[in-house]
């Protein structure tokens, strides 16, 4: 007799096994994302058809490709924008938009900018791997600074940059950073996420033991994992000062911000309705 997994209604397994190396973080990003999801579908505090997922370029954003829910796999750092027209057309829907640290903060950098500062309605994940994975192992913004990459051959040089002050700080309504290394919480983070208004960021770290990890002297994936795992903190409510970005000083992971400000989509609509009652009849 054939035994199903608990999330194939939620799958398109068809596509399976995914495009995603061994001991690679993104299955677990995606998995309890999809138990979030579930969870709130179960309760009936979403419906499915309700549900959309929008990814760019990048080995992260191929989560779109899974999930059997309405998606979009758009081009390179343009999730968010997409994701926003979808929204503002049918407001009902809940949009999430995955991708990687590349593609979110370097390519789309100037997308989540302006998301923050609207307190756009989408939930972002960012599955951050602190690496360019699928092209090669380039130099990202979230690369640790003395740390290999293969156009950093002596070592980073460069600051690293910290999303969780950004988004703190342009005004999201929900930031909070997990860690792959710690599914039962990240599951949690996303199911808070995804109730709330406005944007909800999540950021994840994640292993990329094939491009990441090997080239910083870690031979197996399960290394990498040990060696993530030591380096995360865990707290209840860590304030954003609390979230500085440091691979030798270790990441705090948990809840830097929750609160309730009208989003986006509600401001627009109470505008638009104003625009309308001056139109001359």
């Amino acid at each position: 007799m054939a035994v199903g997994h608990p999330l194939d209604p939620y799958l398109r397994t068809d596509r399976l096994p995914t495009m995603w190396c061994p001991g690679c973080g993104l299955g677990v990003v995606l998995g309890t994302l999809l138990r979030a999801i579930d969870r709130r579908i179960r309760e009936g505090r979403l419906r499915r058809e309700n549900v959309a997922f929008v990814g760019g370029i990048g080995c992260s954003a191929r989560m779109t490709l899974y999930p059997l829910f309405d998606s979009a796999h758009v081009i390179h750092g343009r999730a968010i924008p997409f994701a926003l027209g979808v929204k503002i057309v049918k407001p009902k829907m809940k949009m999430i938009v995955v991708g990687g640290d590349g593609d979110i903060a370097a390519i789309g950098g100037n997308h989540i900018l302006h998301a923050l500062r609207r307190n756009a309605d989408l939930l972002v994940v960012m599955a951050n791997n602190m690496i360019y994975g699928m092209t090669g192992g380039q130099l990202a913004p979230t690369t640790p600074r003395g740390l290999y990459t293969t156009t950093t051959p002596y070592g980073n040089p460069e600051r690293e940059i910290n999303m969780v002050r950004l988004a703190a700080a342009l005004g999201a309504n929900y930031v909070a950073r997990g860690s792959t290394t710690h599914p039962q919480l990240l599951e949690q983070l996303f199911y808070k996420a995804l109730a709330k208004r406005g944007l909800a960021f999540v950021e994840v770290l994640s292993t990329c033991p094939e491009i990441f990890g090997r080239h910083i002297d870690f031979r197996s994936p399960v290394d990498l994992y040990l060696e993530l795992r030591k380096r995360i903190v865990v707290k209840a409510k860590p304030s954003v000062e609390e979230s500085d970005y440091n691979w030798e000083k270790g990441f705090v992971i948990g809840e830097f911000v929750d609160k309730d400000e009208p989003g986006y989509i509600e401001v627009y609509l109470d505008y638009l309705s104003k625009a309308l009652e001056k139109q001359p009849s």
